[in-house]
């Protein structure tokens, strides 16, 4: 059986980082994790190729080899996955789909794939492979259950074309102990954590590490701290291969504001490599906190907990939403004060989403508030329901907040805040990729640049080179991705 595995084209967008990638000479950020999952639980004696659009175009060739393609996308890769399934079908290649784009909307794919194998491969992979052995599939697999992660192989990392991608991605877990009422982790993951075994974990790492990656690494987790306990008994072990091999990775995950509060997970996380975490900020407004059930954010003083994170040697990337029930026109110039106080440079801001089968979805759903299913892409400037606040006030005034924390006067002080308080565990290492990305920011930013950016550009150079040496690293970096995220904001 010839298997081809694709992964749509992802537009621009706030994590894209489309408009750095040329500092770094790499075509995309990260490799489709979930398709090389998939790859790795399909029968070994099967061809099986994979066409990341992000990194290499799609041939009709390419489709024609094939007995059947593998497809898995996000919600906002949905323009490019149509493209290619009327590709699949006027070439009449089978289809067999997967992943959180036909999760959320499976009905509307229905007609332009062969098979949908839904909710967790682990469990709706295998029946789907049984049946198409006896020659009898059928249209759907679904599962209400979550599977244990010990059925998870380590990717097929073979199949992947790692000098094109600037970071790599690996889970340790699924699921989120919260309910916050906008986000479909639940309803994908589950509220229960459940976690990989500290083998799974190493064996993964090491399989990356003997391929000769060097690098970062997302830890790809709903909250990688979901599960306290669990977590602080992995921890010891991942921060003593990290040391044995002198730190070859660096680690950015996903995790609640809750961390703060521990100050031995924090000691544990860092001594294991991590330097970068993304938290759910969302709002300084504690009425919408409150109505979004974001309580584990509610009752504290939120810019402390940032500042406490970032003084232990952790780079807070932020996200914030915009345009709850509770919001009037004075949370614009709150956020903005809230952003620029905690020093969060990567501050990705963006306007409330429903998504699909969420409990806003549904809520809103029975105030009859719905307007269109949710682009995946809540920084585009775009609402999919009727907000409280008068609809013309709440677009224009997200964005002037994004175009404002994205000028350069703004973008440059946030840095400074972060560069006060930033204090790294480690230096960080220079390799001739980053020495060679360090070149063409001066050639793209310092003289090529125009006006403002340029100046604040060269600003930060210096004050990062004489004032925060062993942070400069990290300085240029983020000046780099502010080129990035003006682009976006000057989009929206």
């Amino acid at each position: 059986m010839k298997i081809l595995l694709i992964y749509p084209e992802t537009p621009a967008t706030f994590w894209s980082y489309k408009y750095v990638l040329k500092f770094i000479s790499k075509k995309a950020v990260y490799p489709p994790l979930g398709l090389i999952t998939v790859a790795a639980m399909l029968p070994k004696n099967w061809d099986i190729r994979l066409i990341d659009m992000n990194v290499e175009k799609l041939e009709d060739n390419d489709i024609r080899w094939a007995d059947y393609v593998f497809i898995s996308a996000m919600l906002v890769q949905s323009k490019s996955t149509r493209e290619v399934l009327y590709r699949c079908r006027r070439l009449e290649t089978k289809v067999v789909a997967g992943g959180p784009l036909f999760n959320s909307v499976p009905e509307a794919y229905l007609e332009l794939t062969d098979h949908l194998v839904l909710n967790e491969a682990e469990l709706t992979l295998p029946p789907f492979l049984s049946d198409l052995n006896r020659g009898q599939p059928n249209k759907v697999y679904t599962s209400d259950e979550f599977p244990d992660l010990s059925l998870t192989p380590i990717p097929r990392w073979d199949l992947v074309k790692l000098d094109r991608y600037s970071d790599v991605m690996v889970q340790c877990s699924r699921g989120c102990p919260f309910d916050c009422e906008f986000c479909d982790i639940k309803v994908l993951n589950g509220s229960k954590p459940r976690i990989k075994s500290t083998d799974q974990i190493i064996e993964e790492l090491t399989t990356l590490y003997e391929l000769g990656w060097r690098g970062g690494v997302f830890i790809v987790d709903d909250n990688f701290i979901g599960n306290k306990r669990k977590i602080k008994k992995i921890l010891p072990y991942l921060a003593a291969w990290m040391k044995a091999r002198d730190y070859p990775f660096t680690f950015l995950t996903e995790a609640s504001i809750n961390l703060a509060d521990d100050d031995e997970l924090i000691e544990m996380v860092c001594e294991a490599g991590f330097d970068s975490v993304f938290v759910g900020l969302e709002t300084v407004n504690e009425k919408s906190l409150y109505e979004c059930s974001k309580t584990q954010n509610c009752g504290r003083d939120l810019v402390a907990s940032i500042k406490k994170l970032q003084a232990a040697g952790l780079l807070v990337l932020g996200g914030y939403i915009i345009g709850f029930d509770n919001d009037d026109e004075s949370v614009f110039s709150r956020q903005i004060e809230f952003i620029q106080e905690s020093g969060v440079a990567t501050a990705m801001v963006g306007l409330l989403s429903a998504l699909p089968k969420t409990k806003l979805w549904e809520r809103l759903k029975m105030e009859n508030r719905l307007e269109l299913v949710a682009s995946g892409e809540n920084t585009d400037g775009t609402i999919n329901f009727k907000p409280n606040m008068d609809k013309k006030n709440l677009i224009d005034g997200y964005r002037n907040l994004v175009k404002t924390i994205y000028s350069p006067a703004c973008y440059y002080q946030r840095v400074c805040t972060f560069l006060e308080n930033y204090r790294p565990r480690r230096r960080r290492k220079l390799s001739a990729v980053d020495i060679k990305a360090f070149v063409k920011t001066i050639f793209y930013l310092g003289i090529l640049g125009n006006g403002l950016s340029q100046w604040y550009y060269w600003k930060m150079l210096f004050k990062s080179f004489f004032w925060h040496r062993k942070s400069f690293g990290s300085a240029m970096t983020l000046m780099i991705y502010g080129h990035h995220f003006r682009k976006i904001s000057e989009e929206v």
